[in-house]
């Protein structure tokens, strides 16, 4: 299984985790999503993670992504 973080600075409460999470999880191969509001970055875990299709899942919730890294 793949994992991918996400630096999302723009996020700050309940209902911007549950924006991205929602967008994020939607999207082709994801199984599980989880957003930490304290450091603003988002953890993807999955098969196949296609990254261009994740950054506009969180794109399309509002949000900007500042960095993107494997793990």
């Amino acid at each position: 299984m793949d994992e991918i973080m996400y630096s999302v600075p723009g996020m700050s409460c309940g209902h911007c985790e549950q924006a991205v999470k929602a967008g994020v999880g939607s999207v082709s191969g994801v199984a599980d999503v989880q957003v930490d509001l304290a450091t603003k970055r988002v953890r993807i875990r999955g098969v196949q993670l296609d990254h261009r299709a994740l950054r506009t899942a969180i794109d399309e919730a509002g949000y900007d992504v500042a960095e993107a890294s494997a793990i």
